[in-house]
């Protein structure tokens, strides 16, 4: 039985913001090792789950985590893809299927025989099992802003006056809109979802992406690539670190040491 959430999150001096994890839980683990709770709150920001294998030890810990007051955690794509298929399974299980979501399923039902169980019956036993976690999937919130800083999962609309109108699906889901738009918020946007390679047009190149204020902190961690932590305090980045998998070992990088 899972523990209701109580109360809110404890702001320290300190952020430090977790890129996009999808189930790689020994690299999640290695990462925290830097976390210093005494003066740090953790900051996810989304996409717990899919792809990779442990993707109920990251929904659980994260959840434990923010149960304890020490973590934030926002949406992103892939928890509301989650939600979608619990909610439609009948429609939106291929779609799931496609986007990694065999992992999530097996992770959270490891006796069940997916290749023979219809999509209804594998909703349920979700739902019938894990009803806290789900309650906790649904609350995770669009955005954080804190000092001159907003971090979102995918980025918000530039082209609008005020960045808080951004249709909600965008808030988890726009790419390049957003990446090419010019930033006239006033803060500096920290984001996952879309793998830096990607930003930087370089395959194999996972480190963090930043332009006009932007920061993408999605290092294909799941590809093979970085699980990144970055430490804010409320003027900017104080330390930096990343986890990558050498011979299917985690091994930490430091790339700015925190003092």
């Amino acid at each position: 039985m899972y523990k209701e959430l109580t109360g809110g999150v404890e702001m320290r001096q300190q952020l430090f913001v977790v890129g996009d994890i999808h189930g790689e839980y020994d690299m999640l683990v290695k990462l925290l090792e830097q976390w210093d709770k005494k003066t740090q709150t953790l900051l996810f920001v989304g996409d717990l789950a899919d792809r990779g294998l442990n993707s109920k030890a990251c929904i659980e810990l994260v959840y434990r985590l923010v149960a304890a007051g020490d973590a934030i955690c926002l949406t992103g794509n892939h928890e509301q893809l989650f939600l979608q298929f619990l909610e439609q399974p009948d429609t939106f299980y291929g779609n799931y299927l496609i986007n990694g979501g065999a992992s999530t399923i097996s992770s959270l039902l490891p006796d069940l025989r997916q290749s023979t169980a219809q999509p209804t019956e594998i909703a349920e036993k979700i739902k019938d099992q894990y009803p806290d976690l789900i309650a906790f999937i649904s609350s995770m919130p669009l955005y954080f802003e804190w000092h001159h800083y907003l971090f979102v999962h995918a980025g918000v609309d530039l082209s609008l006056p005020d960045w808080k109108e951004t249709p909600t699906k965008d808030f988890y889901w726009i790419r390049e809109p957003f990446h090419r738009g010019i930033n006239q918020t006033g803060k500096v946007i920290v984001f996952g979802h879309t793998p830096t390679p990607g930003l930087h047009n370089a395959d194999y190149n996972y480190d963090i992406w930043e332009s006009d204020n932007k920061i993408g902190i999605d290092g294909g961690a799941v590809f093979g690539g970085i699980l990144h932590g970055l430490v804010f305090d409320q003027n900017t980045l104080v330390a930096h670190y990343g986890v990558q998998k050498k011979n299917d070992v985690p091994e930490c990088i430091t790339y700015i040491e925190g003092t």
